[in-house]
């Protein structure tokens, strides 16, 4: 993988696990703090487009939904960088 690739890699974990632990400890009441319904927000455009396709689904699988997209983009980023450090390997 390039340089540029794992570091935007880095990045984007890192503000999930930030993102998943401001929603746990938001959502959860953790640490003396009190319940806040808008806990996921800095997880929603980390997960962008895929929490926008759980509409149809039933409301009680929302919170799971929420937390679980961002690591469909985790994942899709991961493919992207491992075709660029293949087609960059296959090149030399």
């Amino acid at each position: 993988m390039t340089r540029t690739c794992k570091w935007i890699l880095g990045v984007f974990a890192l503000l999930y696990l930030a993102a998943l632990a401001l929603f746990a400890i938001g959502s959860l009441g953790l640490f003396g703090s009190e319940r806040d319904p808008l806990a996921a927000v800095f997880l929603m455009p980390l997960g962008l487009p895929w929490n926008l396709l759980s509409d149809p689904l039933p409301e009680a699988l929302y919170p799971w939904l929420g937390a679980g997209a961002p690591l469909v983009n985790l994942l899709l980023l991961w493919i992207i960088c491992r075709g660029i450090a293949a087609r960059g390997a296959g090149r030399r």
